[in-house]
């Protein structure tokens, strides 16, 4: 045996103690699940969304290192301020988001300013706040932008998602590069239909259901349990070199 061989490398941490995470669009579906997760693997989490009774129940159900904050993202000054009260987050998870669906013929000029401005606009502006605070704290922290399978692929009746979700996949990869020489890192999760409650309703018309189902080749609708562990991954030591990319988790639906 040779005593003089290096030990064996180690698997980078995957656990999150002592950083500090914002999840936006936190009180329900993928937003509590992201915040789950980082809170079990030891950060300490602050949620946000519009609604201060549901969020402040999704923080109370997470216990101690879980914390709310009412706030609107799509309200650029509200923004501003409140990353101006407070030090950086190690870890951004950009949740919050909407969907309209209609064909193209339906949409109106509100449809296009409500889901653009909260899945593209507000996401935009609140990485840009978290990267600023991170810049001048120097904290090397990471950005996470929740996009979807239909930032990868067109969708029928999905004309504003679609260009909300490819915007966004654009956007990581830009402002990857801008920030990696600051040492933060930008990546996307790219999730197929996930059972939540703004899409259960869709699943209420079996057409549309078995539509979606014949394109998940893994043949079952998401959980939101299927992300979580992506979201630590990311956040975590154990994507040290991942940036400017996207994870999609879509039970097989883009690999045709």
């Amino acid at each position: 045996m040779n005593t003089d061989a290096p030990p064996p490398p180690t698997t980078p941490s995957f656990r999150l103690d002592g950083r500090s995470a914002l999840v936006t669009g936190a009180g329900r579906g993928i937003g509590l699940a992201a915040a789950a997760a980082l809170v079990q693997a030891g950060a300490q989490v602050t949620l946000v969304a519009r609604t201060a009774v549901e969020i402040g129940a999704a923080a109370e159900r997470l216990g101690p290192l879980a914390s709310a904050c009412t706030l609107d993202v799509a309200d650029l000054p509200s923004v501003a301020a409140f990353f101006a009260d407070r030090p950086a987050f190690d870890v951004l998870v950009n949740n919050a988001g909407l969907n309209r669906p209609k064909p193209i013929w339906d949409v109106t000029e509100e449809d296009y300013d409500a889901v653009l401005g909260l899945n593209l606009k507000a996401a935009y502006f609140v990485a840009q706040a978290s990267a600023r605070r991170m810049i001048a704290q120097g904290v090397k922290g990471a950005l996470i932008h929740m996009g979807s399978q239909m930032g990868h692929v067109g969708g029928a009746n999905r004309s504003l998602y679609c260009a909300s979700k490819w915007a966004l996949e654009g956007m990581n990869k830009a402002i990857a590069l801008d920030l990696a020489p600051h040492g933060i890192r930008s990546n996307t999760i790219a999730p197929t239909f996930i059972e939540t409650p703004m899409t259960r309703p869709f699943f209420e018309d079996p057409a549309f259901k078995a539509s979606v189902l014949a394109k998940i080749k893994l043949g079952r609708l998401g959980k939101v349990e299927d992300l979580m562990g992506a979201i630590v991954f990311l956040a975590s030591d154990a994507a040290a070199l991942m940036t400017g990319t996207s994870l999609v988790i879509d039970g097989g639906w883009t690999a045709d």
